[in-house]
């Protein structure tokens, strides 16, 4: 099963899983540029690229999150229960990490009795709702469903009808709040802390206080507190309506952390490819070394995992198809390191497909680029990543004068232009690997 939401929303989707009592996972995929989508005369806004996946055993939801390959949202979920710094010291190894990171990772500290099973549930019964309440809100977007095996082992499921029935109910809940609050991810900031401290007892003024910096979003305080952004969003309404308290967009933080790729004035960005097509390795390193970026190859892929830990690169090009270890495979344990949680992978394959795509995005890859690819695609993806790369004195060296381009013909400027080392598939077609 699978299509359009603009034909079908989530809550039919979901509606017909648990009537056809189907187990298997549900991928949902928010269009790639930034969406509003009206709920109720609502505006809800959702990030670029977001996408959402749902686990479910006969017809029932076993877990659910928004992004497969990060751990921050579980990281909040713990610190209610003061075990956030362990989450660092886990390592996983079973294949629920590979399906679900987050659900493995839940699951390790349940085994090391970091945390007990009714805290577990807790923490995924909060998830499940967390997810539903932004796909619910969604309007446009992909979505497909995917018969599997049960995700394992499985702590609790949630019946669909009496879940929906209460997340519909707090959407229109949250709708009332409109147009004070638009979004979970707004940060508070408090702007009459006299006035507030007035308002609230002591101890609850100082927690508001401490999380309203404006990088901390409501969402974020509801996942501290172990409650749901609707709780959160009551609590402060009254005083958004003051003025007493305002919402931020985006926070500060953030932006800066936009802006760090363009700061690379000094250090050369590192690209590692693992790919056992030598030709391939030859090729990829060839374009990105001239144009700034130290690049390196690995072909062998049980010996890659040891080589890219000593590399330390700032972006990664993965093949899938590979003997021994694939590159799923591959991305998944690197994933389970804090080395590389944030590390961009890129998945390059030979095959496009909506279900490679799906299982590429499941064990947290970044970007799943297709080949053939031209030599401008290929840059173009890695400066969206990591930047330009370091400019050189081989760079200015190679860079002609309009006095000496005058001067070549159409043929000449072609030769210039894509260099011997890329060969091309005929001269009307840009060179591609």
């Amino acid at each position: 099963m699978q299509g359009n939401l603009s034909e079908i929303d989530i809550r039919s989707i979901l509606q017909l899983i648990e009537l056809g009592q189907r187990t298997g996972e549900l991928f949902v995929k928010a269009y790639s540029s930034p969406v509003v989508s009206n709920v109720s005369e609502t505006t809800y806004h959702f990030p670029t690229e977001s996408s959402w996946f749902v686990f479910f055993l006969n017809g029932q939801i076993i877990y659910a999150t928004q992004s497969a390959g990060s751990l921050s949202r579980l990281r909040d979920y713990l610190r209610h229960y003061k075990a956030d710094r362990d989450l660092d010291e886990i390592k996983v190894t079973s294949v629920t990490a590979v399906n679900a990171s987050e659900y493995g990772y839940l699951w390790a500290l349940l085994e090391k009795g970091i945390l007990t099973p009714v805290q577990g549930r807790i923490i995924i019964h909060n998830m499940v709702r967390e997810t539903l309440f932004s796909l619910l809100s969604l309007r446009r977007g992909s979505f497909i469903f995917e018969l599997s095996p049960a995700l394992t082992p499985q702590l609790t499921t949630l019946e669909i009808s009496s879940l929906l029935a209460k997340m519909m109910k707090q959407i229109q809940e949250w709708n009332q709040f409109s147009p004070y609050i638009q979004s979970p991810e707004q940060c508070p900031v408090i702007s009459d802390p006299a006035q507030l401290q007035k308002a609230l007892k002591p101890h609850i003024f100082n927690m508001l206080s401490n999380w309203s910096d404006g990088q901390t979003s409501m969402q974020q305080i509801a996942r501290y507190l172990n409650r749901d952004v609707l709780t959160v969003a009551k609590a402060i309404y009254p005083f958004v309506q003051q003025g007493i308290v305002q919402l931020l967009e985006e926070s500060s933080e953030t932006s800066v952390k936009k802006t760090k790729p363009l700061q690379r004035e000094t250090k050369t960005p590192k690209v590692v490819c693992i790919d056992d097509d030598v030709v391939i390795q030859e090729k990829v390193e060839s374009i990105l070394s001239q144009n700034g970026y130290e690049a390196s190859s690995l072909s062998d892929p049980l010996n890659a995992l040891g080589e890219v830990f000593h590399i330390k690169p700032d972006l990664i090009l993965c093949d899938i198809a590979m003997p021994e270890l694939d590159g799923y495979e591959i991305c998944a344990m690197l994933r389970h390191s804090t080395a590389f949680r944030q590390t961009p992978i890129i998945m390059l394959t030979g095959i496009e497909g909506f279900i490679d795509r799906v299982k590429a995005r499941i064990v947290g890859a970044t970007h799943y680029f297709t080949k053939p690819f031209g030599e401008s695609e290929l840059l173009m993806l890695v400066e969206k990543y990591i930047g330009p790369g370091l400019a050189t004195s081989s760079h200015i060296d190679r860079t002609l004068s309009k006095e000496q381009e005058d001067q070549l013909d159409v043929q000449g400027r072609s030769k210039l232009h894509n260099p011997p080392s890329i060969p091309l598939k005929s001269k009307n077609k840009k060179s591609n690997i």
